[in-house]
């Protein structure tokens, strides 16, 4: 991907300004004097037969925000905080119907029973690393609480979602604080969202490579119903690595069960968060979430024994939002029907795969001091996955 003097320019300053912040990781620095990377689009691939939104982003689903706290300092701190928010009223009032799915459970997903058993989210869903769940509720909770007209609540459902990024963060350290999460939520728009080694990815792990926050985005054709399906993702995790059915882990040496290279562990896990303006039953939306397992093994995941694989699916619709009236007592609700379902799957299956592989192609090498060790995780190379893909299959 060329670069412009202009690009390059700016690059280089917004390098310096950062150099000149104390606690700034040095990788960091040198991270953005390198400019931008491609999405999967800049490299003339674009999975599926349907096409994206405006943004190729969850935040086409008209509503939903999405906010970052990227944490790297010193020579071990590497994590941060995403949160999305499924639209900008209120959230506790105003519940949105949502479904959950686990391909394997090795994971620490808060809210994940009340999820199943009454079909709503009522707060934003953060995500974060392993250690930091507690911190991630404790921020929902304290942005919650403190919201006008809720003097009178005494019991929220967090959702919190996380992965191990113990391999390039000092997780240990437990850096990520509730005003962190705060902070994150408070700063989340509707625009364009930020992906790479940022937020809750900047310390993760996908096939090998530097993984991240990556999403995608599917709009359905007027004749079957005008939706829009978004995706986010927080992909850490392995196998062997599929680019637009190109065999780029194996191409590249870099895959799980390869003998040569022991260390290539498919462990790991995967937050998938999926939004929809379809106006679906929390039953559709499990439905939905099931799907988007579809997207995330065709970038070629193991699915190991010691990955955690969940997917959470919401709508936003407002025929379908759980206001108190509508829980006061009888109400008629909107309800897409189960026949007209299917291209709904396969938008969710297509903007979960280019959500994957968006945030290992955005994602940069990232160094880190682990007990005393330097560990670095390279990114994707992207010369030499053009070569592949220019290879064919």
């Amino acid at each position: 991907m060329s670069r412009s003097p202009a690009d390059l320019l700016a690059a280089a300053l917004s390098a310096a300004v950062l150099a000149a912040v104390p606690g700034v990781a040095p990788d960091a620095v040198a991270q953005e004097a390198q400019g931008p990377r491609p999405t999967l689009r800049d490299l003339g691939r674009a999975p599926g037969v349907l096409s994206p939104g405006l943004l190729n982003a969850i935040t086409d689903v008209a509503g939903v925000k999405v906010g970052q706290v990227t944490l790297r300092s010193g020579d071990s701190v590497r994590t941060g905080v995403t949160a999305v928010l499924p639209h900008g009223g209120d959230l506790f009032r105003d519940k949105v119907p949502a479904g959950l799915s686990v391909a394997n459970g090795f994971g620490k997903l808060a809210g994940a029973t009340q999820i199943r058993e009454l079909g709503e989210i009522e707060t934003p869903i953060v995500l974060t690393n392993t250690l930091s769940v507690a911190r991630g509720v404790d921020g929902i909770l304290d942005w919650t609480l403190k919201q006008p007209g809720h003097e009178d609540i005494r019991s929220v459902n967090a959702v919190v979602g996380e992965t191990n990024d113990g391999g390039l963060n000092d997780i240990r350290a437990r850096v990520v604080t509730a005003a962190d999460v705060v902070r994150a939520i408070e700063t989340a728009t509707p625009g364009p969202v930020e992906q790479g080694a940022v937020g809750a990815g900047t310390g993760t792990i996908a096939f090998g490579f530097k993984g991240g926050i990556g999403t995608s985005s599917r709009r359905l054709p007027a004749r079957l119903g005008g939706f829009t399906v978004g995706v986010l993702v927080q992909s850490n995790f392995g196998g062997a690595l599929s680019i637009d059915g190109a065999p780029v882990g194996v191409r590249l040496g870099r895959y799980y069960l390869r003998e040569e290279v022991e260390k290539e562990r498919a462990d790991g896990s995967i937050m998938i968060v999926v939004a929809t303006d379809a106006p679906l039953s929390d039953r559709n939306l499990e439905r939905l979430a099931n799907r988007a397992f579809a997207g995330l093994a065709r970038t070629g995941a193991a699915f190991s024994n010691g990955s955690g694989d969940y997917a959470i699916a919401f709508s936003t619709a407002e025929g379908v939002r759980r206001t108190p009236e509508r829980r006061a007592g009888q109400a008629t609700v909107a309800d897409w029907p189960n026949d007209r379902m299917s291209p709904l799957f396969v938008a969710v299956a297509e903007a979960t795969e280019e959500a994957i592989l968006n945030s290992l192609l955005k994602a940069r090498t990232t160094t880190s001091v682990i007990d005393g060790e330097t560990v670095t995780v390279e990114a994707l190379d992207i010369e030499a996955v053009k070569a592949v893909l220019g290879a064919g299959r």
